[in-house]
């Protein structure tokens, strides 16, 4: 038996429509090859060679998976949006369904790659959204903006695409939306809207004040679930506002790129030196006590951080990398507490800690693979000078977690949010801070990946002698030229060109290891110096 279905979001009469439109004749053997030539076409524009059967699997499983979202949904010109309960007239595509707190990282950096035109599309959709509502989303679904997780994570998805030269965009009026929501919104998990006083004294004090674990909450405003996620929170808004900043320096408000900036180093406030890890602060600036960053924060875990423990929000510094270094005692030391992250014990029964964290799965000591607050840890030797840590880091976590069986995915996947974690990675490349226009190396699965760009250019990534056990790089080529620096530029691919990797089975531990050759990551970058 066969059916057809015709879908509108504006009328019955549109959806009849775009059924005729859409599937007008009955041949189910003819809409379901159409439907494989389509994608195949779209999965085709990276090529893979080498590696294994599941290795591919799993490669092209993951690139699938980054194109649920976003979703268009204009029909003939028109729109219905959830905003402002309207139907809109508007040729350009109006997408929906964008849970940036997870895609901001990896997925939408993919796609800001892969096709530059949808991802302006998408952000003159945020546009049109703030427009509408008078507030920039942060979860832009179906039925409106979602009041989810932490942060404001347009700002650095807008401020990624554009270092990377997307421009067919309103970025004036969206700076003003993103502001608005910085300045005049509220920080708090799970809630949305006008600000609260826990927002002015954020504001005042440079960090979101917290409560001992099982203080009565006193404010109001606090989800009773989520509640303040404290340490989280202020690390958001810092990364947050830097992006914001580089937002402001672009379009001449030098006034505003200040005050971004100096917000920017609000994380410092909640890290505690003389104990080594990101701390909770009460409002009169007393760090609480007790607290274990291995399990305080009540049940849930929702008191200090978002859905992982101290050990992962450690790391959640993703624009002043040195700074944080800094903080933790230096270069080694930060090093050595990198190393123990990953073979740190949990230090109580699986249940336990299972019961207050249960989105911290695909555990590696503390790290949690199944998180995307971690996807940008296991790159962070490139900012320590030992690149070869990264590169047998990344090889072990694809290997162990992204089988092509049904255990293939540790953890929530998002829409897409963790699999352009496993693109990025098995094509040896990854965004470690986005709004700053480069790409981490690491080390290939593949033996040849092609890329075929919207410019009409191409990308090679050649990776010579490479194994299962040969995961080191022991050289690199840019066009023919050596390279002796473990990132690229964005404009580096999208130029076209050649990367090769000459691969070892031994560490290459000179490569990357010059502390002037490190990927950039201060409060001073200047993202359009990377263009």
């Amino acid at each position: 038996m066969e059916f057809r279905y015709g879908i509108s979001f504006v009328s019955i009469k549109q959806a009849k429509k775009n059924l005729e439109e859409q599937i007008p004749t009955w041949n189910f053997d003819k809409i379901k090859q159409a439907a494989r030539d389509r994608w195949n076409e779209v999965l085709g524009q990276i090529q893979v060679e080498g590696g294994t059967p599941e290795q591919k699997r799993g490669f092209y499983t993951s690139l699938y998976r980054c194109y649920e979202r976003m979703v268009n949904i204009t029909e003939d010109g028109q729109y219905y949006s959830a905003f402002d309960h309207q139907v809109h007239q508007d040729s350009r595509p109006f997408y929906v369904d964008n849970w940036l707190w997870d895609t901001y990282r990896a997925l939408e950096p993919l796609q800001t790659l892969l096709n530059p035109e949808m991802e302006a599309d998408k952000l003159q959709s945020f546009v049109r959204m703030y427009q509408q509502s008078g507030w920039m989303p942060t979860f832009a679904v179906l039925w409106g903006n979602h009041e989810c997780m932490t942060g404001n994570p347009i700002a650095p998805w807008t401020a990624d695409a554009w270092a990377k030269g997307i421009t067919n965009f309103d970025v004036a009026t969206a700076y003003e939306g993103i502001k608005k929501n910085s300045i005049e919104g509220t920080w708090l998990p799970w809630r949305r809207g006008q600000k609260s006083s826990l927002d002015d004294f954020l504001a005042e004090h440079g960090y979101m004040p917290a409560l001992k674990s099982g203080e009565k909450e006193t404010v109001d405003r606090v989800h009773p679930r989520e509640r303040r996620q404290a340490i989280s929170v202020t690390e958001a808004q810092s990364y947050d506002d830097w992006c914001t900043a580089q937002l402001a320096r672009s379009l001449g408000n030098d006034t505003d790129y200040q005050f971004f900036l100096k917000r920017a180093g609000d994380y410092k406030n909640v890290f505690r030196r003389d104990k080594g890890h990101v701390w909770p602060k009460d409002a009169n600036g007393n760090w609480i006590e007790p607290y274990d960053p291995k399990f305080s924060g009540g049940q849930g875990g929702r008191d200090y951080t978002t859905e992982n423990n101290g050990y992962t929000y450690d790391w959640d510094v993703q624009h002043d990398l040195q700074g944080l270094f800094e903080l933790m005692g230096g270069r080694t030391n930060a090093e050595a507490k990198l190393d123990q992250l990953f073979r740190e014990p949990l230090g109580m029964g699986k249940n336990d800690f299972w019961y207050k964290f249960p989105d911290a799965s695909g555990l590696v000591g503390q790290f949690s693979m199944g998180n995307e607050s971690s996807l940008h840890i296991p790159y962070l030797y490139n900012y320590l000078g030992s690149p070869w840590k990264t590169q047998k880091r990344v090889r072990m976590l694809l290997d162990t977690w992204f089988t092509d069986t049904t255990l293939g995915m540790p953890g929530d996947e998002d829409g897409g949010g963790m699999s352009a974690f496993v693109v990025f990675s098995m094509m040896g490349l990854y965004p470690v801070t986005p709004g700053v226009p480069i790409y981490d190396l690491c080390s290939p699965v593949f033996d040849r990946i092609t890329i075929r760009l919207h410019n009409g250019k191409t990308i090679k990534i050649i990776c010579r002698n490479n194994s299962k056990d040969n995961k080191y790089i022991q050289s690199i080529l840019l066009n023919g030229k050596p390279l002796d620096q473990v990132w690229i530029r964005h404009a580096d691919i999208v130029n076209g060109g050649t990367l090769e990797l000459q691969m070892g089975n031994t560490p290459n531990k000179d490569l990357g290891a010059d502390q002037p050759k490190y990927p950039p990551s201060t409060m001073e970058v200047r993202p359009d110096s990377y263009k």
